[in-house]
């Protein structure tokens, strides 16, 4: 109780420790974050760089379009088929896309007309033929009776006129008969020609190839010949034989020096325009289209196949012959695989995980590449994009 509030006061010294351990603490954060960005900042350089490559292609010279025109798939094979007589359809035995062959059954018409003059002529016929052997029967016993007469004329024991008589019975017994055989030829003939009719009855198929058109209904009229009428048919069906299919193009006569027999085609349908087919000049009709100042060209495809079908448009470019074709091949990459320092073109090339940056020297450029003269060997991967910046001998992860 004898303390004095002096004593109670406190040491200015102990009230400055605080702060220092504070810069202390302070001190040791630092230190933590400068180790923990410098081991971020390891990490992270030693992670591979996930990259996007392209593959150096080796291509052929292209050859030059030298003109271009426009067309239609159409067949050299194509046929309306009709009955050979106007009549009445029976049955249709096809129909549209059904593959046909070579005498194959198209369709019947009604065939009792043409029976009923068969069997009229078979009937006629078999009459000319027993008439026929009725007279060969008679000829013959004329030709008994007139040898027995010369043997009785020997010994004059018949008269001259008997004899002549007889004879006369011979011969016109063999004009009989042989008018006869010349009438079973003629009703055989007749039969043949009944035949025929019942035959004319069936529509067969003139070659093989696939209906693209069913023209006729059993119960209606056909006819070789327009009936002049909206209720006669003049075709069953249209055949198309599908191996013949051909490009016709009509080209400008002020370009059809341009083209030539056996000339390379590069022909695009309109319905796969990125389908290039290639074809090659057939012929050139040797004649102009004074209306339309146009020359026919026909084109024939050097490989068919089924999605081509009759006509369908299609566009064709007549090509030359490539002007480097001493040079033959050439080595292609990627645009966005060349890179520049300053005028000097250079590429990252991916081996064995890293990137090894190559000086190479470039030609021509297209929209997409870029030819390589030299530094770069097809087959090889160059880096197109990447994640990050990357250097000589950086390690990457090719992206998938």
């Amino acid at each position: 109780m004898d303390r004095t509030l002096s004593e109670l006061s406190i040491d200015p010294s102990a009230r400055e420790r605080p702060g220092l351990d504070r810069r202390i603490i302070l001190a040791i954060v630092v230190i933590a974050a400068a180790v923990v960005a410098i081991v971020l900042w390891l990490a992270v350089g030693r992670r591979a760089a996930e990259v996007r490559v392209a593959v150096v292609r080796e291509a052929r010279a292209e050859q030059a379009a030298v003109l271009n025109a426009s067309g239609y798939v159409t067949p050299r094979r194509r046929a309306t088929i009709s009955a050979k007589i106007t009549g009445k359809v029976a049955e249709v035995l096809i129909d549209e896309g059904m593959h046909v062959e070579a005498g194959q059954v198209l369709a019947r018409l009604d065939e009792s007309d043409a029976l009923a003059v068969l069997r009229s002529a078979q009937a006629d016929s078999a009459v000319a033929a027993a008439a026929l052997e009725d007279l060969v029967v008679r000829e013959a016993n004329a030709a008994r009776n007139l040898k027995r007469l010369q043997e009785l004329g020997t010994k004059n024991l018949v008269s001259d006129e008997n004899l002549d008589d007889a004879q006369t019975a011979v011969a016109s017994y063999q004009a009989q008969t042989k008018l006869a055989q010349e009438r079973v030829t003629a009703a055989r003939r007749s039969v043949q020609i009944g035949r025929q009719g019942v035959e004319n009855c069936v529509v067969r198929a003139p070659f093989a190839g696939i209906v693209v058109s069913k023209d006729a209904q059993p119960g209606e009229m056909v006819s070789p010949i327009s009936a002049g009428g909206g209720y006669t048919r003049t075709g069953i069906a249209t055949i198309v034989d599908m191996s013949s299919l051909e490009i016709e193009v009509d080209v400008n006569e002020s370009y059809i020096a341009r083209v030539t027999a056996g000339q390379r085609v590069q022909a695009v349908l309109d319905a796969y325009p990125e389908w290039q087919i290639p074809a090659t000049v057939r012929t050139v009709i040797p004649t102009a289209d004074r209306e339309k100042a146009t020359v026919k060209v026909r084109i024939g495809f050097d490989q068919l196949d089924s999605r081509i079908l009759p006509d369908m448009g299609v566009k064709v470019s007549f090509l030359d012959e490539p002007a480097d074709t001493a040079r033959g091949g050439f080595t292609l990459a990627a645009r966005d695989a060349v890179r520049h320092d300053g005028n000097e073109p250079y590429a990252f090339v991916v081996k064995d995980g890293h990137v090894e940056r190559r000086a190479i020297r470039t030609g021509r450029e297209t929209a997409s590449d870029v030819e390589i003269l030299a530094g770069l060997r097809a087959g090889e991967q160059v880096v197109v994009s990447s994640n990050r910046e990357i250097h000589d001998g950086s390690r990457v992860a090719v992206a998938k």
